[in-house]
């Protein structure tokens, strides 16, 4: 498992590792934290917030070039699997320490499962979808969230059982919606009115190079307050581009430290719409019914656009602007991301399976 930093919010660990609360009942697991992302007081606050025990193990990978990052996890990861011997490795999302932690299992003829498979944005050039696609592949059991990703599956004929769970977000949102609202100080030390800011969130590879430029055009264009939590890798391209004294110097547009997850859960909810480039926001944003505009060409989780909830925007300062005027969708009405208790039917499943 990777203990990761998303988008510098911290959110989307929550809804993957809830399955190792569940599992807990029945199984004893080891939680492998990789170090893929190593912003230390991050971390700290995610397992804090959430209750989540210490990782077993911190492999301490660290960034680099794709293949180095790659190729250290599998090793070490590999270590930590001879060690162990485990019945089963479980693997989350669509990061390199998700690939490797398959890679690794299966060449020792571990089986691994895979939650969130299925998922595609059909582009090549982003490495989460590659990710997708060869741990899937690799994978003996296959957790998919929605039955666009089992579709999905059934198409590219994979090997392993394929299970429509629902997504496990499902259940992590809702039962931290109250608790966020009783402890996050973040909405009261910004000093915000409810819907009456936008929140940003911008961390992918594509969007912290010079695409950054035009989108922090658009953040300064709008007139409205935008609350921007930036993650460590775009607040480095802020710096590199010459772009970070600008947005600081705007009216509009609050630049603030990556937020723990009840921080961030509580200013979602009481936004009046969403800017991002991350798959985990664009589910949040429609389960809290809150406009999303996305600043990717594609996205994995396309039931959000095709329920009118989310929107796909080419970066052009312009057309940013011109969506978050304009892009006012009616309530979201469908279940598009399963039933409730999703962990507690992928625990059972592989209770039955593992008997």
């Amino acid at each position: 498992m990777d203990a990761r930093c998303g988008d510098g919010t911290l959110y989307y660990t929550s809804n993957l590792v809830v399955c190792f609360f569940k599992l807990s009942k029945i199984f004893k697991h080891i939680i492998v934290h990789t170090g893929q992302h190593y912003d230390f007081e991050m971390l700290k606050i995610f397992f804090e917030h959430l209750k989540i025990p210490k990782p077993d193990y911190n492999l301490e990978v660290g960034s680099g070039p794709q293949g180095y990052q790659l190729g250290e996890m599998i090793k070490r990861v590999e270590d930590v699997l001879i060690k162990e011997t485990p019945d089963l490795v479980i693997v989350y999302g669509d990061t390199n320490s998700t690939l490797a932690g398959a890679l690794a299992s299966v060449k020792l003829h571990i089986p691994a499962a895979h939650i969130e498979a299925g998922l595609r944005s059909y582009d090549i050039k982003m490495p989460e979808g590659i990710n997708r696609v060869l741990t899937d592949q690799v994978s003996q059991y296959l957790f998919a969230p929605t039955q666009t990703a089992v579709k999905n599956l059934n198409k590219e004929h994979v090997q392993g059982k394929i299970y429509l769970s629902g997504d496990v977000m499902v259940d992590i949102l809702k039962d931290t919606l109250q608790i966020a609202e009783e402890r996050s100080k973040e909405f009261e030390n910004l000093k915000l009115e409810p819907k009456q800011y936008l929140v940003a969130t911008i961390h992918r590879a594509e969007n912290t190079k010079q695409r950054l430029t035009r989108i922090v055009q658009a953040m300064r264009k709008i007139n409205e307050i935008v609350v921007f939590p930036a993650h460590p890798r775009t607040r480095k391209a802020l710096q590199k581009f010459n772009l970070y004294i600008r947005i600081r110097a705007s009216s509009n547009v609050k630049l603030i430290e990556p937020l723990g997850y009840l921080d961030f859960i509580n200013l979602e909810r009481n936004a009046s719409k969403i800017i991002t480039d991350s798959g985990g926001v664009q589910k949040e944003a429609y389960l809290l019914g809150i406009p999303c505009i996305t600043l990717r060409d594609r996205t994995e989780w396309i039931e959000t656009v095709r329920e009118g909830w989310n929107i796909l925007v080419d970066v052009n300062a312009d057309a940013i602007v011109d969506a978050i005027r304009k892009f006012n969708p009616e309530k979201p009405g469908k279940q598009i991301f399963g039933k409730p208790k999703a962990s507690e039917r992928i625990a059972e499943i592989l209770r039955k399976e593992l008997a």
